[in-house]
């Protein structure tokens, strides 16, 4: 990423500044439909008091009746820290009850932003929730780790600013204004939004590339490399590959994340939301979030100062779900997930880190497990994998209540030295991924060929898995291998390694430079894929790859959209997919497109 940075000047040339997108009649009926009479009033008062739950020191929680400037002096106090704190330990989660606030919310690393209404419509801010470019002249390409959920935003001055990078999840939120994914056009290299709408025009600008998964909004401006749209309302016009806007009108199934929620009696719950098939906008625009609801008392809450893998583990085999609170979890064994429906979730980027060679996070082979807000990071010794979903030979069918991973991400090195095998490995079938940021560092501390070393960044035993916005960056041998059948991704983005030394130590086969990016198995079947853009930045010389992605040739493994590009003057990628589609280059400047294969 940090090459990146230097690199990727000359891909501004490339940037689209869309003009105001028309709407056919139907889609203007349909904006007509005010989604404000729909949204449920906020409470004019807090709720009643209910036993709250101890989250512990990282947690702060906001009520309506607090003074602005007490709120925003706590808010002030956790960016101070959270500003630059790009590879710190610490972290932080910030939750607002119910009601009407004014207060400016700048969201830094390792912070996440929650609404606490069943509806994003309880609890309004007036004033800024936003992401800033973490590096100088509006660089927001180490713009990672940060959320915001559940929230009416009114933007003061009318814009909210979202100016981020991976690892980075907008859920559940109402922007009564515009929105821009940048700052002042400065560099920004993708995020995740889902399940929000905006009132006016969300603006891309610099971005990279995009997935917006179940929104809607008055019009969308802006390309660069690789914008998708699943089941998004009123997406923009124009097709790939110019602009490259790849649109999938429905999402075929998904259920949203598991959220935090508090009822009028001051009761706190999770929400765990139904599966939907073929669907398209949000949620809750009838108020709320269709779904089941589970008590707080059902949940164990962990704290990173007290808990152990093993006394986690003993709460789990009581039958109890679990919520991970702000911290690191230094883990002598796996957390074992071994019960259908366990409710795993994490708060303020909860971090689980596995410090003796074992994996971080294990799940059985049943329905409805639901795991998000986490992110793993490799301990020094070797880890097999980080987290595996489903024992090896996983074979039961789970299509009416699959397991589903929610903003889960991995970090191998850039905190210190880290090393796994495999970062992420589903065995289980017809599991459901809802955005992923897979990654080997390319920057910060231990980061080198022999230190953080990750052969794999995803590996796809099970079949019927589905995937939402996939970003995997950086692993030395394929950063993705699908062993399954009937794999699906909605989003793909990754940079290839950029430090492989020499060719000798960068080749998978005979006469093959390096490792497909993407890689589908040679027995596989049925396989697509929507919406890929492949990159490369090598910083040795006399180093290439020759394909990004490589597949077998079948009729029913099928790719859509597809792009390449070389963001550095060393080396290239030689073919996009298989031997189709040219060189990547950068004198001239080549970025080359498939847009559907075979």
């Amino acid at each position: 990423m940090k090459l990146r940075l230097l690199l990727f000047l000359s891909s501004s040339l490339l940037f689209c500044s869309l003009s105001s997108l028309s709407l056919n009649a139907q889609r203007e009926a349909q904006a007509r439909l005010s989604l404000t009479t729909a949204l449920p009033t906020p409470p004019s008062t807090p709720p009643a008091k209910g036993a709250t739950p101890d989250f512990g020191p990282h947690v702060l929680i906001f009520d309506p009746s607090m003074s602005s400037q007490t709120i925003q002096k706590q808010i002030d106090a956790v960016y101070a820290t959270q500003q630059n704190n790009e590879f710190g330990p610490q972290r932080n989660a910030l939750l607002f009850l119910p009601g009407d606030y004014s207060v400016d919310v700048p969201v830094g690393f390792y912070t996440e932003v929650i609404g606490l209404g069943a509806s994003p419509g309880a609890t309004q801010i007036a004033g800024n929730v936003h992401a800033d470019a973490s590096r100088e002249h509006n660089n927001a390409t180490t713009t990672f780790w940060r959320a915001a959920e559940g929230l009416s935003i009114k933007p003061a001055g009318g814009t909210m600013q979202w100016a981020v990078s991976q690892a980075v999840s907008l859920r559940r939120t109402y922007v009564r204004g515009d929105l821009v994914l940048h700052q002042n056009r400065g560099w920004a290299s993708g995020g995740w939004m889902s399940d929000s709408l905006v009132d006016g025009n969300v603006d891309s600008g610099s971005q990279q590339q995009w997935i917006s998964r179940n929104c809607d909004w008055k019009s969308w401006t802006g390309a660069n490399w690789n914008m998708v749209f699943v089941g998004v309302v009123h997406p923009p016009e124009g097709t790939w590959p110019s602009p490259p806007y790849t649109k999938v009108a429905h999402t075929p199934v998904v259920r949203e994340k598991p959220f935090l929620q508090v009822n009028a009696a001051g009761e706190f719950s999770v929400r765990v939301p139904e599966l939907y098939r073929d669907s398209a906008g949000i949620t809750w625009r009838g108020g709320e979030t269709p779904g089941e609801t589970i008590p707080i008392a059902r949940f164990y809450i962990a704290r990173s100062d007290v808990d152990t893998a093993e006394t986690i583990n003993a709460q789990l085999a009581q039958g109890k779900n679990l919520i991970l609170t702000p911290g690191i979890y230094e883990l002598a064994a796996p957390i074992r997930v071994a019960r259908p429906h366990t409710v795993v979730l994490g708060l303020g980027f909860a971090t689980l880190r596995p410090m003796k060679g074992t994996a971080a996070m294990t799940t059985s082979d049943d329905d409805g497990i639901e795991i998000a807000g986490l992110l793993f990071d490799a301990g020094p010794s070797e880890s097999p994998v980080l987290l595996e979903v489903g024992p090896d030979g996983s074979h039961a069918r789970h299509a009416n209540d699959p397991i589903a991973l929610h903003d889960i991400f991995f970090r191998v090195g850039g905190a210190g030295v880290g090393r796994a095998k495999v970062n992420l490995r589903i065995n289980s079938n017809d599991t459901l991924v809802d955005h992923t940021w897979i990654w080997r560092a390319d920057h910060g501390a231990g980061v080198g060929w022999q230190l953080n070393t990750s052969e794999n960044g995803l590996v796809v035993n099970g079949n019927q898995v589905t995937i939402y916005g996939l970003f995997v960056e950086h692993h030395q041998q394929f950063q993705v291998l699908w062993n399954g059948n009937g794999g699906r991704t909605y989003f793909y983005q990754s940079e290839i390694p950029y430090d492989p030394p020499n060719q000798a130590s960068y080749t998978s086969a005979s006469g093959v430079n390096g490792w497909a990016s993407y890689k589908v198995a040679d027995g596989v079947t049925t396989h697509e894929a929507w919406g890929l853009g492949v990159y490369s930045v090598f910083t040795y010389p006399d180093v290439v790859l020759t394909r990004a992605i490589e597949t077998p040739k079948r009729p029913q493994v099928r790719f859509h959209d597809i792009i390449t590009v070389a963001l550095g003057d060393l080396g290239a990628i030689d073919h996009v997919i298989d031997d189709t589609g040219d060189a990547t280059s950068m004198h001239p400047r080549v970025t080359p497109k498939v847009t559907d294969f075979p």
